[in-house]
């Protein structure tokens, strides 16, 4: 039996204190509620996963062929990178997180999620920002493959493409360096993102100056603390 409420691990970071919590609401279930938080804002929920989960079959679903190399962006609790590892064809995934701690959290199964990626051989973490990864395609996302091309680059790190995690951040959303990490991938690559709000036009417009195909979709879920439902957005684009 689960205590109430448990603070698992606080740890330093360079964006400020980042927390991991347990929780039981008992109103909802006979299950642990993880949670994560950057000083006092709420980043992620085990309640709500559905959309991070529709980022991989979403992206995914748009890659052609086998043998798939994919990146996630952003770890978080894990649920986009564990719906990814379903997709049998996928052969290597790269998970890239800026913060150690969020990482270590999954190599020593703090979170229920980590088990299942520490198990899977196609999963390897990489300690890194991943914006300035994306931009620098000579260097690219592999620290043992310089200039590699993947199959779909998968992420969920800003809250929207306008509500930034870090205010650096917003420097990534610019025709010119969504370019530079379209060239990390292959001919009809995938890129797809997670955003909280519902789809942006300014921002599709963005993205089709880069992609030769855009799509935007609005993934509902179940909210029990609204009582009713919720929705974020997937934008899934395909390279040319």
């Amino acid at each position: 039996m689960s205590f109430l409420f448990e603070e698992i691990d606080s740890q330093d970071s360079p964006l400020g204190e980042i927390s991991l919590r347990r929780r039981r609401i008992p109103a909802f279930g006979d299950r642990d509620i993880y949670e994560v938080k950057l000083g006092e804002e709420f980043l992620m929920s085990s309640m709500f996963v559905d959309a991070e989960e529709a980022l991989s079959t979403l992206g995914l679903a748009q890659v052609q062929g086998e043998n798939l190399s994919v990146v996630v962006g952003g770890l978080g609790l894990g649920y986009t990178a564990v719906a990814a590892l379903k997709d049998e064809r996928i052969s290597e995934q790269l998970v890239v997180d800026a913060l150690e701690t969020v990482i270590s959290w999954h190599q020593n199964e703090l979170v229920p999620l980590g088990k299942e990626l520490n198990a899977d051989k196609r999963n390897r973490y990489v300690l890194g920002s991943f914006f300035d990864l994306a931009i620098d395609p000579s260097t690219g996302f592999d620290p043992e493959h310089a200039g590699k091309k993947f199959d779909a680059i998968l992420l969920d790190i800003d809250h929207s493409p306008t509500e930034f995690l870090n205010p650096a951040n917003a420097d990534f959303y610019t025709t010119e360096n969504l370019s530079r990490m379209a060239a990390q991938l292959k001919s009809k690559g995938v890129f797809a993102m997670w955003s909280q709000n519902p789809p942006e036009d300014n921002f599709i417009a963005l993205l089709n100056t880069v992609f030769e195909r855009v799509e935007s979709h609005l993934v509902t879920f179940d909210n029990p603390f609204q009582g009713g439902k919720s929705t974020n957005s997937v934008y899934v684009c395909v390279k040319a």
